[in-house]
């Protein structure tokens, strides 16, 4: 079983749907441009149902088999939305949006699973029902979360769902998967310090919420390194740090830290959350100052289920040769809310070699596509085999 001829077929045409998607990025959940192209798309494909707005902006489309005695539903998901980021790529068809990218290769899983469907609509050689799903804001705006929220499990009678990513670095067209967590949990935080600000020249006579919050970002460091088990992942990292004052001599009331916190358990989660919070305040409180925090709850860790895996990367070996084991992963995924709710599984797809995801020269390696395409399309075919 490998790369299916009807993918190398249809590879230029599926190319240009990528190049058009990677043209006009759109953030979150504004992908109305992305959204209506892919229901159109979908339609003329001839699917059974086309259906839009769920989780906002998402698109499902139902393909059903040329029997249906399993009475199975298989789901496959891709996302659509893009990155806030100035591309710096060169390329002719680079984005026309300023400030916003495909800097993760979302036109290129997008176009992927839209060359799958065509490819399954014209077919049809399977028992049971395909339903394909394109889903925004995945870069944090959580809509996978959202789409299950709408009902999308239960209204399509989705029985399993897959999902796939591109990986930079890993050879063009191979794959990697592994079972358990895969993506960690993703939380956010914010950190406001109040202190008493006045005159860079008399600090005795202020609370100096520079000096505090610089030692609430040191000692959050202490969570990772000293109430973790070693063994355990967990990342704590401050990424902005924002003064009231501009002036070189004002100390300043007020100043406000954010960050992430990354983590592969429940536990870890549990622990980090508490750590974080007693540090930010019991720091503040030792220098006379207040520390107000918000911690968000993220993403979940993504945690793939052991048979779904399995078949994953037994599907993967016969399109390429071998699936690999992959590493774990400190970013997160939406994709986990779905396997929440479904089992199934997560896998990566070779970019080759290039710039990492989310960087301004990164570009989605379109000689991915065959081996992406005919993953998807023999997930369905292999998971609902015509009865002989």
């Amino acid at each position: 079983m490998p790369v299916k001829n009807r993918f190398a077929e249809l590879h230029d045409e599926i190319t240009a749907w990528r190049r058009d998607l990677h043209e006009h990025p759109e953030l979150l959940f504004d992908t109305h441009r992305t959204s209506a192209l892919v229901a159109e798309k979908l339609t003329a494909f001839g699917c059974d149902e086309v259906v839009t707005g769920i989780g906002r902006t998402g698109v499902v489309g139902v393909i059903k088999g040329n029997s249906d005695t399993s009475g199975k539903v298989i789901g496959l998901r891709a996302d659509m939305d893009a990155l806030p980021i100035l591309e710096q790529t060169g390329v002719e068809y680079a984005s026309k949006t300023p400030g916003a990218m495909h800097a993760c290769g979302h036109d290129g899983h997008t176009a992927m699973l839209l060359g799958a469907a065509k490819y399954l609509a014209e077919t049809r050689n399977f028992d049971g029902t395909a339903v394909v799903i394109f889903q925004p804001a995945e870069e944090g705006g959580g809509g996978g979360r959202e789409m299950c929220e709408d009902g999308m499990m239960d209204r399509f009678g989705i029985q399993e769902v897959y999902g796939m990513h591109n990986w930079p670095g890993r050879p063009l067209g191979s794959f990697a998967i592994r079972p358990g967590a895969f993506f960690a949990a993703t939380d956010i935080f914010e950190i406001e310090v109040e202190g008493l600000g006045g005159h860079a020249a008399k600090p005795h006579e202020t609370v100096d919420t520079t000096v505090v919050a610089s030692q609430i970002v040191v000692a959050l460091q202490t969570i990772a390194s000293r109430f973790a088990d070693p063994v355990d992942q967990v990342v704590v990292s401050v990424t902005s740090f924002e003064t009231s004052s501009k002036a070189f001599n004002v100390i300043p009331q007020r100043v406000a830290l954010k960050g992430t916190v990354r983590t592969m358990s429940g536990e870890m989660r549990d622990l980090a959350e508490t750590r974080l919070k007693k540090i930010a305040t019991g720091v503040a409180e030792s220098f006379g100052a207040e520390a107000r925090v918000d911690y968000v709850r993220n993403y979940p860790v993504m945690v793939n289920h052991d048979e779904q895996t399995k078949f994953a990367a037994d599907v993967a070996t016969k399109i390429s040769g071998s699936c690999a084991d992959a590493p774990l992963v400190m970013g997160g995924e939406d994709f986990a809310f779905m396997l929440e709710e479904r089992p199934g599984a997560y896998i990566l797809v070779g970019n080759g070699p290039g710039a990492a995801v989310h960087h301004p020269e990164y570009n989605f390696n379109d000689e991915a596509i065959p081996a992406g395409c005919s993953w998807w399309a023999e997930i369905v075919e292999q998971r609902l085999p015509v009865a002989s």
